[in-house]
């Protein structure tokens, strides 16, 4: 029921937000695809095809850890008995949110989340001079901030989470655009250089049929 006002403002915090509606989809598309994080509703009708075997979220939750799928969960349920949360949490999941819910709240688990998988505790991220907050989404080179789309904050996000590490352009335009969103023809090359003039010209380097990086000694 709240599936598409959720999708709807978590787009506006700069998610690229990809949306399946029953278990059997879940299921195919978790064994298929990769994601950075799953939103989980336990209460997932069980839908048709080869994974409508699984009756409910949690059973999904179950295969895809059975599958040793590493991915995130955080499950957000009606499901507020302590029973329901115990199993929620030993079948996999990394955190669990009942409705109703603040959407501050939330965006909050999901930072804390993505921050824990990555093996970071500081909350800010930073390289060559420049530091970018998630929860405020402010960016600031040597301490003068820096105003930024909300795209050039999806793609400055992704390579300061991996300093050092490749991103291809196919990568770049994952954090980008969900399913059914039009891809513009050299966005992620557009973006790149509205930082480098904002940012500095050498602060992502370009490695030449591969992809970006920022390099985290600059």
């Amino acid at each position: 029921m709240i599936g598409e006002s959720l999708q709807r403002a978590l787009r506006l915090e700069g998610y690229a937000v990809d949306w399946v509606r029953d278990a059997a989809a879940a299921d195919s598309t978790l064994a298929s695809e990769r994601f950075d994080l799953v939103l989980l509703d336990l209460g997932l009708p069980p839908g048709q095809g080869a994974g409508a075997r699984h009756a409910d979220g949690l059973s999904v939750l179950r295969a895809a850890r059975a599958r040793h799928d590493a991915t995130p969960v955080i499950v957000l349920t009606a499901r507020d008995a302590r029973g329901d949360r115990v199993a929620g949490l030993d079948a996999g999941a990394d955190d669990y949110l009942v409705k109703p819910f603040e959407l501050d709240e939330l965006n909050a688990r999901i930072r804390a989340v993505l921050r824990r998988h990555a093996g970071r505790a500081d909350p800010l991220l930073s390289a060559g001079g420049v530091t970018l907050d998630p929860a405020s989404r402010r960016v600031a080179r040597d301490g003068v901030a820096v105003p930024l789309s909300a795209r050039e904050f999806a793609v400055l996000e992704a390579l300061l989470a991996k300093p050092g590490a490749v991103l291809s352009r196919a990568q770049l335009e994952d954090r980008l655009y969900g399913w059914g969103e039009e891809i513009e023809s050299n966005a992620v090359s557009v973006y790149v250089h509205q930082l480098r003039r904002k940012l500095g010209a050498d602060f992502i380097r370009t490695v030449r049929g591969v992809g970006y990086f920022v390099d985290p000694a600059a």
